[in-house]
């Protein structure tokens, strides 16, 4: 099949390669052409334009950065939705506010081509192995026709709803996710004192009921960022980090709740952020947590 992807990043990337190796036809456009490299090194064809994705694909996969690229990706200069759309499917992966999803979706009806909302939890790993997980919003058949292809990039995917509903869910999925890098950081500050290695440390806490999965995974890295150690490769950078919180608190308050917890880690994350760390890995979270917030005594 021929397959469009609108955004090159770390984890669009992965996704093309995945489609790649599953036998489809890629055709990639980002707005800084050197992310498409190695996507055409593995057989992809990188084009100037959205508008010359749409043309080359039957199913248009996009996942850009926030709200504000849908404008340059579909409203720009030759904009995804400058093309013939009619009978074209667009799987939308980007995590924004559900308001740009459903907005986005009205467009593309209109202009007579269809929608699913498909963010994806995982990370470059998951994402090359077909190994993520998606949850989708849109019509029954939107759904259908795009399922065959969201199998190859997901161990499961779930259809939750309408459109929009795919992207409120991972909303959902992700806070606890993210608001965890504070708390699990106000938790170190607590042991900061105990005389163990920080190795030892973290092999404890993430044996626990309150650790996350990848816990266990990350924990050598974490160690060594509060041993002072170099910072990692971010997989998922801190303003990354800050974008979807923001945009959480932003969705909470238009329905009329207050999520505080999410908002105090967003204000603790911009902190970090403004000390230069916006392209650090989360979990170079608690070293510098620790290092800035220490009471002095």
């Amino acid at each position: 099949m021929n397959i469009g992807l609108l955004g090159a990043g770390k984890m669009a990337a992965a996704m093309g390669e995945r489609l790649i190796s599953q036998g489809h036809h890629v055709t990639v456009w980002n707005r800084t052409i050197e992310k498409t490299v190695g996507l055409v090194k593995l057989g992809a064809t990188a084009v100037k334009t959205p508008a010359e994705v749409v043309v080359a694909s039957e199913i248009i996969i996009s996942m850009v950065l926030d709200a504000t690229a849908y404008e340059t990706v579909f409203h720009g200069p030759n904009g995804a939705l400058s093309s013939p759309i009619k009978g074209k499917l667009f799987i939308e992966m980007s995590t924004v506010r559900p308001v740009s999803t459903i907005g986005l979706a009205t467009e593309i009806y209109k202009l007579g081509g269809g929608m699913v909302d498909c963010p994806v939890g995982g990370t470059v790993g998951p994402a090359k192995d077909g190994k993520l997980l998606g949850v989708a919003g849109g019509t029954d058949a939107d759904f259908a026709k795009a399922k065959p292809i969201l199998d190859q990039l997901c161990r499961r995917v779930e259809h939750v709803g309408e459109i929009g509903s795919g992207t409120r869910l991972k909303l959902a999925i992700n806070l606890p996710l993210l608001v965890f890098w504070q708390s699990f950081s106000e938790a170190l500050s607590i042991a900061s004192e105990l005389k163990i290695p920080k190795e030892r440390l973290l092999d404890i806490l993430a044996d626990t009921n309150g650790a996350p999965g990848f816990l266990k995974m990350r924990a050598p890295a974490i160690a060594q960022s509060l041993n002072g150690g170099p910072m990692s490769p971010a997989s998922f950078t801190l303003d990354g980090i800050r974008k979807d919180l923001r945009i959480m608190v932003e969705e909470a308050r238009a329905m009329g709740w207050d999520i505080p917890v999410t908002a105090a880690a967003m204000t603790s994350l911009d902190k970090m952020s403004a000390d230069g760390l916006g392209d650090a890995d989360g979990i170079n979270v608690p070293a510098w947590f620790i290092s800035a917030n220490a009471v002095k005594k």
